[in-house]
């Protein structure tokens, strides 16, 4: 089993969030020393060039950002407009955020029931979303609201101004859930 490709893999599950040594240790089950070890080993592999990321410790936490000298080629993307337009999963992650801020990732997550960190770091990339303060519930994840850009994107002058959300709509499709096309044969043999 390669520690160092685990590490590498967690840090990049936990994206903005970071994780801390302690929590390193107890998810990888390993001792401080080594968690150490391995942090190091893995910060110099992405010191060579050759890379574009690297380690920080940042707010107490470790995590992946990008390299400072290659910031020109980031800024780039964010600003081309052909790099402007929002996908599915995108505008799906941003209206969770904007009904419902401010928000942490992991109740994105919940309600989207698939991994958004990367989605809200391009919307954060673009403006379109930013930080706003930790939450209250354990490990004070970050809060994410919209930002004035947003409102800009979408035309609109204030949060009041979003469509408001069909309940009959939404409820029609809960009962779907527990309704079957398919009807139970009174014939059928019990095993």
């Amino acid at each position: 089993m390669n520690k160092l490709g685990i590490l590498e893999g967690i840090l990049f599950v936990v994206g903005d969030e970071g994780i801390n040594l302690k929590n390193l240790c107890e998810v990888m089950n390993i001792s401080l020393d080594e968690a150490k070890e391995l942090l190091l080993k893995l910060k110099e592999s992405y010191e060579n060039d050759a890379r574009g990321i690297r380690i920080s410790y940042l707010g107490d936490a470790f995590k992946l950002t990008t390299k400072e000298c290659h910031k020109e080629y980031y800024q780039k993307l964010v600003e081309n407009p052909e790099a402007n337009t929002l996908s599915p999963s995108s505008l799906e992650v941003l209206a969770i955020i904007a009904y419902n801020q401010p928000i942490t990732r992991i109740e994105i997550d919940t309600m989207r029931g698939v991994s958004s960190g990367h989605i809200i770091r391009r919307l954060v990339a673009k403006g379109l979303v930013k930080e706003a303060g930790k939450s209250k519930m354990p490990g004070r994840p970050n809060l994410y609201r919209t930002t004035s850009d947003f409102l800009d994107y979408f035309g609109l002058s204030s949060l009041n101004e979003l469509p408001e959300i069909e309940e009959e709509q939404i409820e029609d499709e809960e009962s779907e859930l527990f309704t079957s096309i398919y009807k139970e044969d009174e014939n059928e043999v019990e095993l």
